[in-house]
């Protein structure tokens, strides 16, 4: 059964747009940006020279359960945009697409996740009692601690 979803954020960063995607260029700022409920570690060696190709391996908790989660970076563009998709962890389908476009005073960022949890039929019930609601509430956190970290 095919049940994925789409959802898009958008963050205004009023800093340049080199700063930005720098920020974002860096794999080790996902710690800042995660919330601590999710008990995010990322276990690939550090620094990670992110481009098309690289892979990151995560350590991440979901309720009681832990699970590793490998991402791709299937596109780079450096500073406008860039995809990771993940290649195995919690979710059947996981594609995050981050694209930064420079407006008056600083930075639009849109973040696109096309996700699918895990579940088979049980699919769309698990994500209308968690999956969309804990997608939601780490992109919210997310846009937090953003507009905190570039004030």
């Amino acid at each position: 059964m095919n049940f994925k979803k789409q959802l898009t954020y958008t963050t205004f960063i009023p800093h340049s747009l080199e700063r930005v995607f720098d920020f974002f260029s860096k794999a080790e700022n996902l710690n800042e940006i995660t919330p601590p409920s999710l008990h995010f570690t990322i276990l690939s060696p550090l620094p990670i020279d992110l481009k098309k190709g690289a892979i990151i391996l995560y350590k991440i908790k979901l309720g009681l359960i832990p699970m590793k989660w490998r991402t791709e970076i299937s596109s780079w563009n450096p500073p406008y945009e860039f995809t990771d998709k993940q290649l195995s962890g919690p979710y059947t389908t996981w594609i995050h697409t981050h694209k930064f476009e420079e407006v008056d005073g600083g930075v639009r960022m849109t973040d696109t996740i096309v996700y699918q949890s895990k579940g088979f039929f049980l699919a769309p019930l698990l994500h209308w009692l968690f999956v969309d609601n804990q997608v939601r509430q780490i992109f919210e956190y997310r846009e937090e601690k953003l507009l905190s970290l570039f004030k």
